[in-house]
């Protein structure tokens, strides 16, 4: 049997060929510039600015890119390593055993709906799991912060009787497939409509239909997949390698977890209670910015309640669901700052640290035992790290090559002809090429619509139809392509090898991509309200 490459491997690989490239390919600029762009300085190309340059071929600098490549994605993967530590310190707690095991007894119960009996427990469960992540991606560009949920949604979808394929699916696919048919990403549709001058996020009923089509496209492909695998567990291309998670699932299964209440956690219920009505007292009202719009909400106040009561009531059973509160109290204060106070990585790898550690006082942990648990959850999550910054080197090798401009301006030169619609779909083939290279959506945005927002003024397209073609073109290779930090991140905490994640997916991609090509035909040929 041939064995299958290494993701190491296969990355590396990829560095070489980058490598090639910038020897065949000719080194090339564009001229930049720096505008702001819904209040905010983005760098974008200036149109007609192309011009041949002297070539910079790469040699032994693919020794250095991995260098180059963590200083690139350095963002990435602390948070990479945070979260690992941080939710080692918890798994050691066992609270997430003990929440699945409650959901799953909790999913058993419904078992007496006849209407729920019809259409699958596990099915419904699924089915919530991916709106939610979905309306995430499509509402504020849910992207790395998949990584901290694949920790805690895999186990659950092991002990379902799935594999690590679908808790992946349910996590990161959804998001994705929420990101791609996007239809208030501020990273995306705002960007490429800011520098389209076209009106922010307008066009949203044809968006809103093609976020649906797309779901139910991904959701059903899921779901089948699923089924499958609920059915003949050996058949999961990762049956094997799931076997970490299985093994894990039945130390659970097989030891008996003591409910147990301890002064440490009172104490930080009291402490955490004062310091959230605080917080409630200084920020009475947060703003929710939803597009373009901004919505009051009392976030603090509301989360003083029911941090009372939910607090409370878990002491009453037992440390580890108020470790599962101080979850999802985490989760909700993420939603909250991302969505209202603009926060990113950083602060949300500080929140979920800020949960570790909470974790750890809670089960009255010394200093000593949160730094050995958290050193552990390191050592176990570093190859992913490793990964991250290995594909970091890739975009680093095509910049210092100088040809990323140049593939930018061949291109766009095979546009030229075409009329709207082949117009409209070879932007849409650029896009998915051009994601490989540079996987950052508001990058991309910022090179590639300052060229493709006029041109479609040429051909007499509607700018509003160039900037789906972007977004469709943005979101659904973000799933498979090898650059992306995040896709990499994620399959190294859920431990699925790049080339299985592949061999699972291109089915998927395949469908999207010929589905993004069909949604693009209505904005060129039909009236649609603000295209």
């Amino acid at each position: 049997m041939k064995k299958i490459p290494h993701t190491y491997v296969i990355v590396f690989s990829l560095i070489l060929l980058a490598a090639l490239s910038t020897w065949l390919v000719p080194g090339g600029s564009y001229e930049r510039k720096t505008i702001e762009v819904n209040g905010i300085e983005r760098t974008v190309i200036v149109d007609h600015s192309f011009q041949y340059t002297e070539g910079n071929p790469q040699s032994w600098q693919v020794f250095s890119a991995f260098f180059n490549g963590f200083e690139k994605q350095a963002g990435i993967i602390v948070f990479i390593l945070m979260i690992g530590g941080a939710f080692w310190i918890m798994n050691q707690s066992r609270a997430i055993d003990v929440g699945i095991l409650s959901f799953l007894r909790f999913t058993q119960r419904l078992q007496n709906c006849a209407l729920c009996r019809k259409i699958g427990i596990n099915n419904i469960v699924m089915i919530l799991i991916m709106l939610l992540f979905s309306v995430f991606g499509a509402v504020f560009g849910m992207s790395e912060e998949t990584i901290a949920f694949i920790a805690i949604v895999v186990p659950l979808a092991i002990r379902m009787g799935y594999d690590s394929l679908t808790g992946t699916a349910l996590v990161f696919v959804a998001a994705g497939l929420g990101f791609a048919g996007a239809v208030l990403n501020p990273f995306t549709i705002g960007i490429a409509q800011g520098l389209s001058d076209l009106p922010l996020f307008s066009g949203m009923g044809y968006r809103i239909f093609s976020w649906f089509v797309i779901n139910t496209l991904g959701f059903i492909f899921i779901l089948n997949y699923a089924a499958k695998v609920k059915r003949h567990p050996e058949s999961s291309p990762t049956y094997h390698i799931d076997e970490y998670w299985r093994q894990k699932a039945k130390e659970t299964e097989g030891e008996s977890i003591a409910y147990f209440r301890n002064k440490s956690s009172v104490i930080l219920y009291v402490i955490l209670l004062l310091l959230i009505s605080f917080l409630a007292y200084q920020y009475p009202v947060s703003h929710f910015k939803v597009g373009n719009s901004s919505h009051p909400f009392y976030a603090f106040p509301l989360a003083a309640v029911l941090f009372a009561i939910m607090g409370g009531l878990s002491l009453r059973k037992s440390v580890h669901f108020f470790v599962l509160t101080l979850l999802f109290f985490t989760i909700y204060f993420l939603i909250v700052g991302v969505m209202s106070y603009g926060w990113y990585i950083g602060e949300i790898a500080a929140l979920f640290l800020a949960m570790g550690i909470l974790s750890g006082i809670s089960m009255n942990y010394g200093a000593n035992l949160l730094v050995k648990h958290f050193i552990d959850g390191v050592k176990d999550i570093v190859s992913a790290a490793l990964v991250v910054g290995l594909a970091g080197g890739i975009i680093i090798v095509l910049q210092e090559g100088k040809v990323i401009d140049t593939l930018l301006h061949a291109m766009a030169e095979g546009m030229q002809g075409l009329g709207k619609l082949g117009t409209v779909e070879m932007m849409y083939v650029i896009q998915n090429g051009i994601n490989i290279i540079i996987p950052s959506g508001s990058a991309k945005a910022a090179l590639t619509m300052p060229l493709m927002a006029p041109f479609s003024d040429v051909v007499g397209l509607s700018r509003q139809a160039t900037v789906m073609a972007f977004q469709l073109g943005d979101g659904f290779t973000n799933m498979i392509t090898p650059t992306s930090g995040v896709l990499l991140g994620v399959l190294a905490v859920a431990r699925i090898p790049y080339e299985l994640w592949f061999k699972w997916i291109w089915k998927l991609m395949l469908l999207l991509i010929l589905l993004g090509a069909l949604l693009l035909i209505p904005t060129v040929l039909m009236p649609l309200v603000g295209f």
